[in-house]
Order: C-alpha cells, then structure tokens, then sequence
C-alpha cells in the first residue's frame, strides 16, 4: 500500500483538489478540511442514510406511481363482487315473494291435502295410460298376433277419437255440475272456468244443457259467449238458465277442482249465485257435435 493510501484512512488516495495539484490544500477559505471529505460522499453534501437505519418505500414521497395494495381493484374482482350483489338481491325477493304469497297463505291444511290427493291421482291415471301404451307397443309386435292385435287397437282409438271429437256417444261415471244464478247471471266467463277446470281434473266427455231443454256437446273448440237476458250461447245455440254440465270421468278428482279455495264455486258464490256439485255412478253424454264439412281436405290412404 502507498503512502496516498495510507494518509486517507480509507485505503483510497485523496481525491484531487480542483485548485492544485494532489496532495495540496483547496485554495479555497470555505473548503472543507481535507480529512472531513470522503470520495463516497453524494455531491451537494447531503448525508446518505445511516448505517442501520431502514428505507419507508410505502411513503407517498416514494415513486410516483406506486399505488397501496389494498387501492388495487382489478375487473375482474369488481365484476365478481356485482355478480354476488345481484345474486343476494334475487334471493331476498324471491323468499319475500314465496313468504307473502296470498294464495299459499289462504289455503287450508284440508285444501292442501285434496290437491295433493288430485295430483297423486293424476299421476297414477298417466301411468296406467303409460302401461296400456307399452302393453299395445308389444303386442303389435308379436308377429300373428299382431293383424289382430293392430285392428282392436286401431278400433279402440277411433271410438276414443269419435268421443273427444263429440261424434260419439259415451257412458260412465262422473258428475253433474248444475249453475244457479243470484243477484248477477251466471257469465260465459265462469261456465268456460268450469270446463277449463275439469278437463285439467281428467274429464272425458262433457255436454250443457239449458232449463228449457236445449243441449251442446262440450270439445275442443266449443266456444261461450254472454247472450241476452242471462241466456248463455253455446256454438251459436242459445241456452237459458239454469245451466247442468254432465262430465264424465273421476267424480272426487273432479269435484275437488271445483271446490277449491278461490276456484269456480268461489267464483259464482262471489256473485251471488250457487254451483250444485253431484256424483253420479253412471252418467250419459249423449248430444252430439255436427262434423264439420270439409269443402278441400281429403283423407290419404
């Protein structure tokens, strides 16, 4: 080591003076002394930091574009959390709508039971439906069975085609449903609610009749409008009070539809009037509906 290294203490020589030579005095009065300057020292004279001390880079005087973490709001979490927000919302209204609904409120415990009881009802008739369709299925494929087997069936289904198409008598049991007016006649809004309601009960076979012996079969396309004094027309045939409707079908599934809380009994006892329901073991529909005339349509063989 030379003896520059040595006389600085640091094992550095002395930096150069900016007015002589190395090795002799600033010639300027307000330079420091020669010992008091270290080559490491940041020009300007500001003291770095202290040895031990710690650096705060999460002080807002750091880089301009730093941000806090807990500030840092990606896309993708603000759409999870809107996403969350409607979710929650759709549940608060959907319980607050199922816990004020009337109608559930309203109903009876023995209510509740008897729809059930229609609904099981209902459920076993389709599978019985389901059965005999299969039980058909299979014999039509039995091979010398099956120009038989295909016959009856084919039989079978067009006298069901000719009673729901009204063209056909039928027999069997069911009810008969009898409208009697109050304060207020008896309008082809509720007459047509009252069908309504037993063809979903499994009816098969309905006509109505008038108090002064005039009838119509019930189908598909039968149509009710308000007529005249209370008189009610029925596919252009007027009818006058009191009207029956005889059914044919299940008597308890279907008088059950009509009794229920706020159903068609409900209905026309609100405007005064009455709605006499009657089981019946063997009732008859016997009116039939005229087929109408087909002037283009031709069958296909």
């Amino acid at each position: 080591m030379s003896e520059e290294h040595t006389e600085t203490g640091t094992g550095w020589p002395q930096p150069a003076r900016p007015g002589g030579p190395v090795g002799e005095p600033d010639p300027r009065p307000e330079a420091p002394e020669a010992d008091e300057v270290s080559p490491l020292a940041p020009e300007g004279g500001s003291p770095g930091p202290e040895e031990g001390a710690t650096v705060d880079l999460s002080a807002g005087g750091g880089s301009s574009g730093a941000v806090p973490v807990g500030r840092r709001l990606t896309s993708a979490g603000a759409m999870i959390a809107l996403l969350l927000g409607l979710l929650g919302f759709t549940l608060v209204v959907q319980l607050r709508t199922t816990s004020t609904d009337p109608t559930t409120a309203a109903t009876r415990q023995e209510d509740l039971v008897r729809i059930f009881s229609d609904l099981d009802s209902r459920e076993k008739r389709l599978r019985q439906d389901i059965e005999s369709l299969e039980e058909s299925q299979r014999q039509l494929r039995s091979g010398e069975q099956g120009r038989q087997a295909a016959l009856e069936e084919a039989t079978r289904r067009a006298d069901e085609m000719g009673i729901l198409a009204g063209t056909l008598p039928a027999r069997g049991p069911g009810l008969t449903v009898r409208f009697e007016a109050g304060s207020k006649p008896i309008s082809a809004y509720r007459v047509l609610d009252a069908v309504q309601e037993l063809r979903g009960a499994g009816a098969e076979a309905m006509q109505i009749s008038g108090g002064g012996g005039g009838a119509a079969r019930i189908i598909a396309s039968t149509y009710f409008l308000d007529g005249s004094g209370g008189d009610l027309v029925v596919d252009g045939r007027r009818l006058s009070g009191p009207f029956t409707i005889t059914v044919i079908g299940d008597p308890t599934t279907m008088a059950t539809a009509l009794k229920i809380p706020g159903g068609v009994a409900a209905s026309v006892a609100g405007d005064g009037g009455n709605v006499i329901v009657e089981d019946r073991e063997v009732v008859e529909v016997s009116q039939l509906h005229e087929p109408v005339k087909l002037e283009h349509a031709r069958p296909v063989s």
